[in-house]
C-alpha cells in the first residue's frame, strides 16, 4: 500500500493514469454509439458490422509497421495530445455531421481515421511510462495501468451501453469526444519531456528508417514467420491455435451482436452487460490458472478448454433464445470467458517460453497480423452467411466446430518436452 501511495504521488503518472481510464472508458463507449447507429441505419445486418469492424482493423495492417519509427523520434507526450484531440475532432464530425447522412461510408471513413491515430496512440502510452517513473516502480506503474485500463474497458461497455440506451448514438458519440478532450488535457499537463528537436543525422535516419517500414509489407512480416517456425512444430501449433481462435472469434463477434440484438430488441444495453459478464469470467479465469495452473499436458488443456468453449456456446445461444433473461445471459457469458481465458493465457505463454529473444519482436508483430487476419477472413465469411440463414445457425455450427476440433486435438501426440 505504502508503495501504491508513492506511485499515485507521482504527479506525471497520476495524470497518465486517470486519462488512461477515462480514454478506455470513452473508447468502449463509442462501439456501443456505432452499434447503436448501425441499428439505426441496418437492424439485424450482420454484414453492415462486419465492415466496421474491418475498418477499426485495417490500421494494424497500414499504419502499424510505421508508427513505431515516428513514435520513437517524436515527443509522446506531444503524441499523445495530438491523437487525442484529433480523435476528439473526428468522433464530433459523426456527430455534428456525418450522422445526419442517410448512408454509412462516410461514418467508417471516419472510424478508419480515428483507428489510425490510435496506432500512434498506443505505442507512445506505452514508451512513456519509463520516462515519467523510476526503473523499481514500473512493475507497478505497468500493472496499475492494464488492470484499472481492463476495468474501465468493461464499465465503458456496460455503462456505455446503457448510456447510449438513452441518449441515442448521437448523445454517445458527444461523451465519447469529451473522454477524448479530457484526457489530451490531463496529457497536456505532464511535465515530462521525452524527446528533444530532432538532429539533422537523426532526420535522415529516420527517413531511413521509414522507408524500410514502408517496404516491409504484411506479407514480409508473416514470409518471416513461417521461416523461422519451419523447424518449430510446437510454436507452429501455437500460432496454429491462436489463429483458430481468432477466426472463431471473428465469426462469432458480429453474429452474436445481431443475435441479442434480436433476442432482447434493443440495440446496445444488453451487449454492453454481456460483454461485463464475459470480461469478468476473462479475468477470473486468467487469475485462477495463472495461480493454479502447470505447465504439464498443456496442449490437452488447451483442447480441453476448447472443446468446453463450443459446449458452453452451444449452451448460451440454446437457453438465451428460449429463456431471454439478462442474468442467466450474463451467467453463461461469465462462463464463456472463464474457458477461452486459459487457452490465451498457455498459448502465449508457450510463445514466450519456446521463442529466443532475438526473434521475439518480429515474431509478436507477426503473430498480431496472423491473427487478426484469420478474424477478418471468417467474419466476412459468417457475416453474410448469417444475413442469409440467421444468426442462430452461425453459432450453433461454431460451437459444433470448436466442440469437434477440440476433441482431435486432446487425442493428438504432442512432444512433451519443454512442458508440453
Amino acid at each position: 500500500m505504502a508503495r501504491f501511495r508513492h506511485i499515485v504521488r507521482n504527479r506525471d503518472f497520476s495524470l497518465l493514469w486517470l486519462s488512461q481510464i477515462i480514454s478506455q472508458f470513452g473508447d468502449r463507449l463509442n462501439q456501443m454509439a456505432l452499434l447503436a447507429l448501425i441499428y439505426r441505419f441496418a437492424p439485424g445486418s450482420t454484414t453492415q458490422i462486419a465492415k466496421l469492424m474491418a475498418f477499426t482493423i485495417m490500421p494494424v495492417f497500414l499504419i502499424g509497421p510505421m508508427a513505431g519509427v515516428y513514435v520513437d523520434r517524436w515527443d509522446r507526450r506531444r503524441t499523445m495530445v495530438v491523437s487525442d484531440f484529433l480523435r476528439c475532432l473526428l468522433v464530433v464530425s459523426i456527430a455534428f455531421y456525418f450522422i445526419k447522412w442517410d448512408v454509412l461510408w462516410p461514418v467508417y471513413a471516419v472510424v478508419f481515421l480515428v483507428f489510425c491515430v490510435s496506432r500512434f496512440y498506443v505505442p507512445a502510452k506505452m514508451a512513456i511510462i519509463p520516462d515519467i517513473v523510476k526503473t523499481d516502480d514500473l512493475l507497478l506503474a505497468n500493472s496499475l495501468v492494464n488492470t484499472t485500463g481492463m476495468v474501465a474497458a468493461m464499465m465503458g461497455f456496460g455503462l456505455g451501453g446503457i448510456l447510449v440506451s438513452l441518449v441515442g448514438a448521437r448523445g454517445g458519440f458527444f461523451i465519447d469526444a469529451s473522454t477524448f478532450f479530457v484526457a489530451g488535457l490531463m496529457i497536456f499537463f505532464v511535465s515530462a519531456k521525452v524527446r528533444q528537436a530532432p538532429k539533422k543525422e537523426e532526420i535522415i535516419e529516420v527517413g531511413r528508417e521509414i522507408m524500410a517500414a514502408v517496404r516491409k509489407s504484411v506479407l514480409q512480416e508473416i514470409k518471416e514467420a513461417v521461416v523461422f517456425l519451419r523447424n518449430q512444430p510446437q510454436l507452429r501449433s501455437c500460432f496454429g491455435i491462436l489463429f483458430l481462435l481468432w477466426a472463431a472469434l471473428g465469426a462469432v463477434y458480429v453474429v452474436a451482436i445481431v443475435f441479442i440484438q434480436q433476442v432482447f430488441g434493443s440495440a446496445t444495453r444488453e451487449i454492453g452487460l454481456l460483454v461485463v459478464g464475459l470480461g469478468l469470467g476473462l479475468f477470473l479465469g486468467a487469475l485462477a490458472y495463472g495461480r493454479l495452473g502447470h505447465q504439464k499436458h498443456s496442449f490437452k488443456t488447451i483442447f480441453v478448454c476448447i472443446s468446453m468453449v463450443g459446449v458452453v456456446l452451444f449452451g448460451f445461444v440454446s437457453a438465451v433464445e428460449k429463456y431471454p433473461n439478462l442474468m442467466l445471459a450474463i451467467a453463461l457469458a461469465s462462463i464463456l470467458g472463464l474457458a477461452i481465458s486459459p487457452i490465451t493465457v498457455i498459448s502465449q505463454t508457450l510463445v514466450h517460453q519456446l521463442t529466443d529473444s532475438s526473434m521475439r519482436g518480429r515474431l509478436f508483430s507477426s503473430l498480431e497480423i496472423i491473427v487478426h487476419f484469420g478474424f477478418l477472413l471468417s467474419m466476412f465469411i459468417a457475416a453474410p452467411l448469417a444475413d442469409r440463414v440467421g444468426a442462430e445457425t452461425i453459432l450453433m455450427l461454431v460451437s459444433f466446430l470448436l466442440m469437434a476440433m477440440g476433441a482431435i486435438g486432446f487425442f493428438l501426440k504432442y512432444d512433451q518436452t519443454r512442458g508440453t
